[in-house]
């Protein structure tokens, strides 16, 4: 289906009086275009403008800018109302609006139609005072949310619209057969976590639900749940310092009601011969927690009942990434669907080899290993930290010896030869070290040594590799 607008962003003239929207569609052009490699082609309607029904046929997607103002608009629910009833008559099994919150807007106070759709919440929150404003400088590191929710429904519309117009590709194909998680919603204060998490399952090829907005009335939010629980092969929970949302009807919290209904389902899994895991990630920095949360926390750690089928961690978020990728890899291996590599190499460089470690670390990744970097941010203490963070969790490591000295090299060798004493369980599978000079003195330290310039190490790193992978 050929359309002359991609996605028509609808807004109040009220909200675009400093810019915001046409700084919001020129970012997002820009985003689209250096991330995905393609163009899209954006349209501006304001409550001012005129558009009649016919010309909805050739609108790919509707983003709604969401604010009191947009509410307050009979043109903008209008425009909103006739979009919609023009998708309803198209069979497509995708969403075709959007809803963007430019400032804090309770659900109960939305059109009805959007109400059960994804919030993309382009505002910032102080956890401190529980207010919300908008960002004045998109640029300052405070931004970093408004940025990851661009990306979010940048990658959210372009699947929209690979599905709307019926591409015959097989990255069509491969999106309408995934294979579902039920990631659960959870406390304010771990939203930014729970994006990150969702967006690593996508780009593995999963379908991510719940993926509308839960009920808050406790009858149909535990028919929600559960219902999507059922399409589900596996569900994920973080829980944080914030007990959460409580529906209207309920003294239980949304993310503490997820919980229960999972393990119950796990339970009756298990009951007809059949499992159905959990992971459940608690935040490892507990502080200022209510008396509630904490009684939920305890449960957790201690009730069996709670614990149902479930893996129960509390580490940094990015050891909790690599067990759920294992666990990923085990599910898919199960259910014979694609594999995605849970095997990562920490590549071990100095930051005077920056650039040259960069071909490198794309040759890692294209033999299907996520790569380990060290952080140069930050003070000692940090840098150090992050070193012994990626050495517990590495299955291989290469050490890249480019304009350092030998003693440095020393220090990193003697490191991966520490790793169990920082606390790592399992054994490395793989330890190299790369130069372009000689590697003599290493010979007799239980190192591959990969030696050469250009496609003589490229060569010896992908031998390297698939050894790993044997």
């Amino acid at each position: 289906m050929p359309f002359e607008i991609d996605a028509l962003i609808s807004f109040s003239e009220k909200d675009n009086q400093n810019g915001w929207v046409t700084q919001f569609k020129k970012y997002f052009e820009s985003m689209f275009h250096q991330i995905l490699g393609s163009k899209i082609t954006l349209e501006l309607k304001s409550e001012r403008d005129d558009i009649k029904d016919e010309s909805f046929k050739t609108v790919g997607v509707m983003i709604a800018i969401l604010s009191k103002d947009y509410i307050q608009s009979e043109k903008c629910l209008e425009t909103l109302e006739n979009f919609h009833k023009n998708c309803s008559t198209q069979k497509n099994d995708t969403n075709r609006i959007f809803k963007v919150l430019k400032h804090s807007l309770p659900n109960q106070k939305q059109p009805p139609l959007l109400r059960e759709l994804v919030s993309y919440e382009m505002f910032k929150f102080d956890f401190e005072t529980n207010m919300a404003s908008e960002y004045i400088d998109f640029f300052s590191e405070e931004a970093s949310n408004y940025w990851m929710r661009m990306a979010d429904i940048m990658y959210d519309i372009h699947e929209s619209l690979l599905v709307i117009k019926n591409i015959d590709n097989k990255k069509v194909k491969y999106i309408n057969n995934k294979k579902t998680i039920f990631l659960a919603e959870t406390s304010r204060d771990l939203s930014i976590q729970r994006n990150i998490i969702r967006r690593e399952l996508q780009r593995y090829g999963y379908k991510v639900l719940p993926d509308k907005m839960l009920p808050l009335k406790t009858k149909e939010l535990q028919s929600t749940i559960l219902s999507d629980l059922e399409q589900c092969s596996l569900s994920i929970h973080l829980i944080g310092n914030a007990y959460g949302e409580i529906p209207v009807d309920s003294e239980k919290s949304v993310v503490e009601i997820q919980n229960r209904i999972s393990a119950e389902y796990s339970a009756n899994r298990k009951r007809m011969n059949e499992e159905f895991p959990r992971l459940i990630w608690i935040t490892p920095n507990i502080q200022n927690i209510s008396d509630i949360q904490k009684k939920f926390i305890d449960s957790i750690q201690r009730d069996t009942e709670a614990q149902e089928g479930a893996e129960i961690l509390q580490t940094p978020l990015e050891d909790f990434k690599n067990i759920m990728r294992e666990e990923l890899l085990s599910e898919a291996t199960n259910n014979n669907i694609p594999k995605l590599s849970s095997k990562s190499i920490y590549l071990v460089h100095d930051k005077i080899d920056l650039q040259e470690v960069s071909p490198i670390i794309n040759l890692i990744k294209k033999s299907g290993f996520s790569v380990l970097l060290p952080t140069f941010d930050g003070d000692l203490i940090e840098i150090r930290k992050k070193h012994i963070q990626n050495l517990r969790t590495l299955d291989g490591a290469i050490i890249f010896k480019g304009k350092v000295n030998d003693n440095w090299v020393r220090m990193k060798v003697l490191d991966l030869l520490k790793a169990p004493g920082f606390g790592r369980t399992k054994k490395i599978q793989g330890k190299a070290i790369l130069s372009k000079s000689s590697l003599d003195q290493y010979k007799n330290q239980n190192l591959t040594l990969l030696m050469g310039k250009d496609s003589e190490s490229e060569s010896s790193i992908k031998n390297f590799l698939n050894e790993l992978n044997s």
